[in-house]
């Protein structure tokens, strides 16, 4: 079920950054870099919570998406942004952080 729900998310993500843009500056430009924060933790909160040892290969994979995402993106009309990839990172740690918190804090996952 881990790898089913991982998987959606990585091809969820990959089509929604990877979708044109409309274009045009938004006022909301900051709930952008939110959306990369939010869809990254979500990402990895689920296999790291499965297997919390390997949380730092988790990150870098998560993080190697997030630059090979914004390599790719000008080729389907988008921008690739340093602050998106950023995002993608802290977003990556910050659910990485909060699995291990609940596997620690959850009676079902206690070792």
């Amino acid at each position: 079920m881990v790898k089913i729900l991982t998987a959606l998310m990585t091809l969820a993500i990959g089509v929604t950054t990877l979708m044109p843009s409309t274009g045009g500056h938004s006022p909301l430009l900051g709930l952008d870099k939110l959306a990369h924060l939010v869809a990254f933790a979500a990402l990895v909160i689920p296999i790291t919570m499965a297997q919390p040892r390997s949380w730092a290969l988790i990150w870098l994979v998560a993080l190697s998406y997030g630059g090979l995402i914004e390599i790719v993106q000008p080729h389907f009309g988008r921008g690739a942004e340093w602050a998106d990839f950023v995002a993608d990172g802290l977003g990556a740690a910050m659910g990485i952080a909060l699995a291990l918190i609940l596997r620690r804090r959850l009676p079902a996952f206690r070792q």
